[in-house]
């Protein structure tokens, strides 16, 4: 089975990509991210909650009310919303908890597994949610222009 980032990493990420992308509208009501987004607002409530408390987005409250973003898109690295979402992101547990296994000190598969660790936290630092709105934006002139072909 190949290592798989979960619903809670990936939507979190479209969560915080639509807020960004709807900046000029803060706050941005839940109901509209799930239904941009295509998931359910109950789910939703639930991805806002770490989110909140990591310091990525705040909240406001009543009928006007909704969550917007704490810092810039430039300053949200991907890397600290994934510690928030997901915790460690690595292929096979070893890797973290190198106790797990007698055979970690010398084994060179682990070696593998390790390097793709770094390699996707190395992507992960280096991207920031500024860089997704770009490439949304890109997208969607890409996708306009088909159109107009």
């Amino acid at each position: 089975m190949p290592v798989r980032i979960s619903t809670r990493g990936r939507y979190g990420i479209r969560a915080l990509l639509d807020i960004a992308l709807h900046r000029e509208e803060e706050p941005v009501m839940l109901k509209d991210i799930a239904r941009r987004q295509q998931f359910s607002l109950r789910y939703l409530e639930r991805l806002i909650t770490p989110l909140i408390a990591g310091g990525l987005i705040r909240s406001t409250r009543g009928s006007k009310g909704g969550v917007s973003l704490v810092q810039d898109p430039a300053d949200i690295k991907l890397s600290d919303v994934f510690l928030l979402m997901e915790g460690s992101i690595a292929p096979v547990e070893c890797v973290t908890t190198p106790g797990i296994c007698g055979r970690s000190g010398n084994c060179a598969t682990r070696d593998i597994w390790h390097d793709i660790k770094h390699a996707i936290d190395g992507i992960l630092e280096s991207t920031t949610l500024q860089d997704l709105v770009i490439r949304q934006h890109a997208k969607e002139t890409a996708e306009s222009a088909m159109y107009y072909i």
